[in-house]
């Protein structure tokens, strides 16, 4: 159990987008929001132990704040990472089931 919480404190969220599951279909790439303290090894790790799929590579992007207004106030959003992790062939992660 708590080897699963920390899991889950490396991998945050799936990004879900349009480009996300191109890159799924096609290339077998799935996009993770991360830890700010996450590396590529831990990052690896996590998704092999998460998922039971062999990662074949991963690659991260530190994303910058982008400008947000509210009404008068200009604010930023937070700084966040994010990982390209693309598997081995053969492996797949299905997110609903």
């Amino acid at each position: 159990m708590t080897i699963n919480l920390k899991l889950f404190d490396i991998l945050l969220a799936p990004c879900v987008s349009e480009k996300a599951s191109r890159l799924s279909d096609k290339y077998r790439q799935f996009v993770f929001r991360v830890a700010p303290h996450a590396t590529k090894q831990t990052i690896k790790a996590a998704v092999e132990m998460l998922f039971e799929v062999k990662v074949d590579h991963v690659r991260v992007l530190n994303m910058k704040p982008q400008e947000r207004r509210f009404g008068a106030t200009v604010g930023e959003s937070k700084k966040w990472k994010k990982a390209y992790v693309t598997l081995e062939e053969g492996f797949d992660i299905q997110f609903a089931k």
